[in-house]
């Protein structure tokens, strides 16, 4: 099989593929109905009320950041992910009734954002570290690859399908949609072959989020990404609010051109994510050239003088974004112990998301008081100033980059030490 697509090999790999694709295409319908509900239904375009509602779908992963961990290295993540399924199905079907019903209020939609997050919290974890008992080591970072491209068929697909529905039918199909295709991920869990999965050894009972602290904390090169990835997260990504402003406030369009953005956007995605998928290993290098590309597409973006020009700067905003958190992902899950992956991913899946709750109403506020391209521009200056200070940091400690070569070669910075003292684990960074 193309190296690009190894992974689907294997059979429990091949079946959650596929059954996460149909789920994926439906949480992008129900975030384009959601925001558009918002915008148009519950408020009058309010760019505040979106930001609220974007926080609080990631606050909980801040809140129960130290049990969700636990949870995944603790528990069979099989389970765990069936029954965040249950719950997603249920708060979705939910919030799309009260559509359906005209009886949706703006708290409604606030209390579901909550309970979904909270839900979201949990499964992510779970969800990521679980790629790793679905294929063997070798095959991880194409696995993760290949879920990255999964995620952003979805984008591609998903938004588009998205305006059509609310175009002819309303919000409430599109939402009702994406609670039956969590129907998908439930079949598939219940077909995988158990004698072929890889199971972790369960993590202890006593200390497990304590310890899992302690050893990124002794891992420099994990809280470089993971630092980068905070920033990134809370500064960086808030198109569901950016370009839904741009998109109504900034070119007076309206639900169908809103979803073309995402499927245009999800275009340079998908093109990340295969192109992540034919990479034997994640590297440093890719990562911070990524981010610098995104800083730049995101300022092009910004100043985009058309519909169809931004719609364009998308492309590559969409395909630097996704090889930067592809790159990120992929990194922090292979350096990671896999005793403790789970607590690993949820401490990463937290810095990642867990800023939103204050990044997302911050940019809506600004977008309201400013306009969306100055909040577009300023997403792209503090991504870019925290590439400077991770230069700067590089530089203070005096890194130092040299040619290691095992089958290929690679770049590596290793950090220095202390004069006589032994080299701790996780002191040198490949490139």
């Amino acid at each position: 099989m193309n190296s690009t697509f190894r992974s689907l090999a294997i059979p429990n790999y091949r079946i959650w593929f596929f059954a996460a694709l149909i789920s994926n295409i439906g949480t992008w319908m129900g975030r384009i109905a959601q925001d558009w509900v918002v915008l148009t239904e519950v408020t009058d375009q309010s760019a505040s009320a979106l930001g609220i509602v974007t926080g609080l779908q990631f606050l909980p992963f801040l809140l129960l950041m130290p049990w969700s961990g636990m949870i995944a290295d603790r528990f069979p993540k099989r389970y765990t992910l069936a029954v965040t399924q249950v719950v997603l199905i249920a708060t979705t079907g939910v919030l799309a009734a009260l559509v359906l019903s005209g009886q949706v209020q703006l708290w409604h939609v606030y209390a579901i954002a909550l309970m979904q997050g909270a839900a979201t919290a949990i499964d992510n974890p779970a969800r990521q570290a679980f790629a790793s008992e679905l294929v063997p080591n070798e095959y991880l970072p194409n696995a993760i690859a290949l879920n990255s491209t999964s995620f952003n068929v979805g984008r591609l697909v998903g938004p588009g399908i998205a305006g059509v529905a609310i175009a002819a039918w309303g919000s409430g199909v599109a939402m009702l949609v994406n609670s039956a295709t969590f129907i998908a991920m439930l079949v598939a869990l219940a077909l995988m072959r158990p004698e072929q999965l890889h199971p972790v050894a369960a993590a202890p009972g006593q200390g497990s989020f304590v310890a899992g602290v302690r050893y990124v904390a002794g891992r420099p090169d994990i809280i470089l990404v993971m630092a980068l990835v905070f920033i990134f997260g809370t500064f960086g990504m808030n198109q569901q609010i950016t370009n839904a402003l741009m998109a109504t406030q900034v070119f007076g369009l309206g639900a169908s051109e809103f979803g073309i953005l995402g499927t245009v956007m999800g275009i340079g995605s998908l093109a990340g994510a295969l192109l992540s998928a034919r990479r034997a290993r994640p590297r440093m290098l890719i990562f911070l050239v990524a981010m610098a590309g995104f800083v730049v597409a995101t300022l092009a973006s910004a100043f985009a003088p058309t519909y169809t020009l931004f719609a364009i700067s998308l492309v590559f905003v969409g395909f630097t974004a996704l090889t930067t958190l592809t790159t990120a992902n992929a990194m922090v899950q292979m350096r990671a112990q896999p005793e403790v992956r789970g607590r690993v991913m949820a401490l990463y899946t937290t810095i990642f998301f867990g800023g939103t709750p204050l990044g997302a109403p911050i940019f809506g506020w600004l977008a309201q008081v400013a306009g969306a391209r100055w909040s577009l521009a300023l997403t792209a200056l503090i991504v870019g100033a925290g590439l400077v200070g991770a230069a700067i940091w590089l530089r203070h400690r005096d890194v130092r980059v040299r040619f290691d070569r095992d089958t290929r070669p690679h770049l590596q910075v290793t950090l220095p030490r202390p004069v006589g003292s032994p080299a701790p684990a996780g002191r040198t960074m490949s490139r």
